[in-house]
């Protein structure tokens, strides 16, 4: 899908603007704490990332916005007592 603008805010200078899909990011965790989507602010060059709720990640997944799927992170591994 080309052609899709997001609608973006900076947190730390202010600044509005629209992004192509290709100028974010986002990343699916296992929770909705790890569930995020990142750009970089083109008023201020800071790197801004964002919670995503699954329709946020719905609609960026479907405006072409590419995906990294994080992996678990390794449960820690109890001790066999004999």
């Amino acid at each position: 899908m080309s052609g899709v603008l997001f609608k973006a805010a900076c947190p730390d200078c202010r600044s509005r603007f629209e992004l192509a899909a290709g100028a974010l990011r986002l990343a699916i965790g296992g929770s909705r704490r790890t569930t995020f989507y990142s750009f970089t602010c083109p008023a201020c060059d800071s790197a801004v990332r964002k919670p995503a709720g699954e329709r946020i990640g719905e609609l960026l997944t479907r405006g072409g916005v590419r995906t990294l799927r994080l992996a678990a992170a390794p449960q820690p591994q109890t001790p066999v007592r004999n």
